[in-house]
């Protein structure tokens, strides 16, 4: 064993550093493209949501140029959860949604596993927050309401775009339309303001 961990380690230190240099590079990019693609597959191919973002206060300033966003779904109710003994501190969950009168959509039931859903209802995949999710002494136990992330809660806009998108949020002027796989994935496509498209994203 100590002659083949030698073996290795000697030959490790025979390749050039330029070569390991570009190996890891070309590891970097291609995790970068699997993200990208992961991504449009998404935009691509998930089933839009239009979702209303409720107010957020205060303002994050050391964020950066981005808008921070809150949702109508961001506190449900725990429904058959609540009580529940969860996996983790931060469990995984998916949140059952359908349109309303006004085409947005709204949390219908909150669930550990994966459910059937029936068009237009949709699946959404999220965290419940450390902050509020889970309780009991051990931390493992689903919160009467729990505070779930989607992968949504920030966007990314132009220099000097982001406070008045955070006025337009915090008057609930601000929608999001969002893309959701079968699988309760979700990536943000669009933002509406005042029910007009005003950021879209690539699917590219």
């Amino acid at each position: 064993m100590n002659k083949m961990i030698a073996s290795l380690t000697g030959l490790w230190q025979r390749i050039p550093k330029a070569a390991l240099f570009a190996a890891a590079i070309l590891v970097q990019c291609a995790l970068l493209v699997l993200m990208v693609a992961d991504r449009m597959q998404i935009l691509r191919e998930g089933t839009e949501v239009t979702l209303q973002t409720q107010p957020v206060d205060p303002r994050d300033l050391l964020r950066g140029d981005y808008v921070v966003l809150r949702y109508d779904i961001s506190q449900v109710p725990a429904g058959v959860l609540a009580g529940k003994s969860a996996d983790a501190r931060n469990p995984v969950v998916f949140v059952k949604l359908a349109p309303d009168a006004n085409g947005l959509y709204a949390a219908v039931s909150v669930h550990a596993e994966p459910v059937t859903v029936t068009a237009p209802e949709v699946l959404i995949r999220g965290r419940v927050a450390n902050y509020g999710g889970s309780c009991g002494s051990g931390r493992r136990t689903f919160c009467d309401n729990l505070l779930i992330k989607y992968g949504l809660e920030s966007y990314f806009v132009p220099e000097g775009e982001g406070r008045k998108l955070e006025q337009a949020r915090n008057q609930q002027k601000l929608r999001v339309v969002a893309a959701v796989l079968p699988s309760g994935r979700a990536a943000i496509k669009r933002l509406l303001l005042d029910g007009e498209p005003v950021y879209e994203e690539p699917l590219y």
